[in-house]
């Protein structure tokens, strides 16, 4: 035994003990509990990725009991870890574990500090069995856990009122994905008559045939639902709006864990969706429009936390982009460093709206660098390497998507992403000099307490910013043997048939350089020359595109379209035909007619109950001769 359970059983312990006690034994408790749980969990995560490596990539297996059995249908509680699942687990419970000790200090105000860490540590146990199941059923109860955690913890401040609305808008966003993927899950045991992640990857070419209406129903119907775990069109509008929850848990739900389960589930069932290039065209369509949609809604948002949502909306279109042109493992590579720059990102923003006692809106910053100087040089890193400049982490895996697009010969897809990678260099740099260049736009107030946030939030962006400086380098070929070259060996049997590449060593070099300097550097220098001083030209630009502007910073008006297409004609339904013809009309109506019939019937009854003897006397007596003409004229 590998003991695999522990990994989940730590933040669920931490989340019993934190839930329970908390709120009596104080914040110092909770404290160490909540962290603890989680660096327990990441500990044993390194423990058991070794020693997969150790056995040459062979996956580590845990069955701990059967939970149901009915019929054909027979599902236990068990657990695998190998080089997809294994990965994943680093990435949780290591940037979960930096998450959670930033949030001691971040939330240490909060009155309800105890529930936080309860709903945090509940979290990451939902996702680690996401992550860790061996069956589809494991993968739904982790699939929903962390839907109801993403609502909790968005509403945490359930007193704000768009707070509420927010997490309102991922759960109910969310339901439309799951009834995708559950609906995909149903297809698959009819004709698999299992639910065992293994059995159904290993008879996916003999179950079902190549580019066949099956499984292109089935992968459609689960990229469904990864469109609402990982925010992708049509279900992406809940992520930008689950910015209303405390900053670490928008660092955690956009780096380690919810928006990376649909990436994960589509990894895991590679062996169905290659055989479905109806699907597969589908998820590099869905995913480029994503990521340059995004990035467009990017360039004009002036909420600090806004900026980096709708960036990690457009980064998940890469992911799906990588997925969609058959590169996997190049995909999760993306994951991975995503997770670390995007972390760092958000937990410096964190830093920054805590510094200015909860001022989000860039517009009033300004020169910040110099007062917040740790905050500045690590958040400088993360935007550096979310541009994919050179060492930096998201260099590697952002050209290695682009040249994967390009090799697999979808060249229009390139396209978007060479345009996404220029416009995420052009609005991230924007947010760097309007938040920590030019004049100040402080409140006066305000700027007279600025100060450096404590050690338990500035050791974690150290230790980020470091991971987004190297953490590219676990990917070069022939250096590190296992990411994302390691990862592959999960897709082995068809990735190179997939990805047989239609470009040259020159060609992929000159992409390379052309990614560098014209979508990262350019971009950058044009931000500087706009939002690097005084605002006059970034206001006179904002004059001159007006329409263009207006529409970026209305999102493209998406929600109200939703709202008045789909939202209000359902209302409107359920209040002219389900509320006033069925509810009142029919169930109400019924329920108040049995009870008319229960008064009427009582009401005919009680005239016999009317307290005169004489009356019951005479009933009585002929009751008995009733009984006894029964017995004479037929005794049988």
């Amino acid at each position: 035994m590998h003991q695999i359970w522990l990994v989940p059983a730590f933040p669920l312990i931490g989340f019993i003990l934190n839930g329970l006690f908390g709120k009596f034994f104080g914040k110092r408790f909770v404290s160490i509990v909540g962290p603890l749980s989680i660096g327990l969990a990441f500990l044993q995560s390194l423990v058991l990725f070794f020693a997969m490596l150790s056995t040459e990539g062979h996956a580590l297996h845990e069955q701990l009991y059967t939970w149901m059995q009915s019929g054909i249908l027979n599902l236990d509680v068990g657990f695998q870890v190998d080089q997809l699942s294994g990965l994943f687990l680093l990435i949780i419970t290591g940037v979960g574990f930096l998450i959670h000790v930033y949030s001691i200090g971040y939330m240490y105000e909060e009155d309800a500090f105890y529930r936080f860490f309860a709903y945090l540590n509940l979290f990451v146990f939902f996702m680690l069995i996401l992550v860790l199941g061996d069956n589809f059923i494991l993968m739904f109860v982790g699939w929903e856990g962390v839907g109801l955690c993403s609502y909790l913890l968005i509403g945490y401040y359930f007193e704000k009122q768009s707070a509420i609305d927010a997490s309102k808008k991922a759960f109910i966003t969310n339901r439309i994905g799951d009834f995708g993927f559950l609906s995909g899950v149903m297809l698959i045991f009819i004709y698999f008559n299992t639910l065992n992640f293994s059995e159904v990857n290993s008879s996916a070419g003999t179950v079902l045939e190549n580019g066949g209406l099956i499984v292109t129903l089935i992968t459609l119907f689960l990229f469904l639902g990864a469109t609402g775990k990982s925010a992708q069109i049509p279900l992406y509008v809940w992520l930008p709006d689950a910015m209303e929850g405390p900053t670490p848990v928008s660092a955690l739900i956009h780096a380690a864990t919810m928006v990376t389960s649909g990436l994960y589930m589509i990894a895991r069932l590679s062996h169905l969706f290659v055989l479905a290039p109806i699907t597969m065209a589908i998820v590099a369509s869905v995913g480029a429009v994503t990521a340059i949609l995004a990035a467009t809604i990017a360039i004009t948002q002036t909420d600090i936390k806004r900026v980096l949502a709708y960036s990690t909306v457009s980064q998940l279109g890469y992911m799906f982009l990588a997925m969609g042109v058959g590169a996997f493992g190049v995909g999760i590579f993306h994951v991975m460093t995503h997770a670390f720059f995007k972390a760092l990102l958000f937990l410096c923003s964190g830093a920054v709206i805590y510094s200015l006692h909860h001022e989000q809106d860039m517009m009033k910053m300004g020169a910040l660098r110099k007062k917040l100087p740790v905050t500045f040089a690590t958040m400088m890193i993360g935007t550096i390497a979310i541009t994919g400049i050179p060492p930096f982490a998201g260099f590697f895996s952002k050209d290695e998507i682009l040249w994967k697009t390009w090799s697999s010969g979808n060249f229009a897809l390139w396209f978007i992403g060479f345009l996404t990678a220029l416009l995420t260099s052009f609005y991230m740099f924007r947010l760097m000099f309007l938040t920590f260049y030019g004049n100040s736009r402080v409140d006066p107030h305000t700027e007279s307490h600025i100060h450096e946030s404590p050690v338990s939030m500035l050791a974690p962006l150290v230790v980020l910013a470091i991971l987004s400086i190297f953490g590219g380098f676990f990917g070069v070929p022939h250096i590190l043997h296992f990411l994302p070259n390691g990862i592959e060996h999960y897709f082995e049997g068809f990735y190179a048939e997939v990805q047989a590449g239609h470009g040259t060593v020159t060609a992929e070099i000159i992409l390379m350089v052309l990614s560098v300097f014209v979508a990262a550097l350019i971009p950058a220098w044009f931000a500087w020359k706009t939002y690097g001083g005084k605002l006059d030209t970034a206001d006179q630009r904002k004059e001159n595109f007006a329409f263009f502007h207006n529409l970026s910073l209305n999102k493209y008006y998406v929600d109200e379209i939703y709202n008045g297409g789909i939202i209000q004609p359902i209302k409107k339904i359920s209040d002219l035909v389900f509320w006033k013809w069925i509810d009142v009309g029919v169930i109400d109506r019924f329920v108040h007619l049995t009870g008319d019939v229960a008064r009427a019937s009582g009401g005919l009854i009680r005239g016999l109950q009317n307290g005169v003897l004489q009356q019951y006397a005479i009933i009585f007596a002929l009751g008995t001769l009733a009984i006894l003409y029964y017995l004479v004229f037929f005794p049988y």
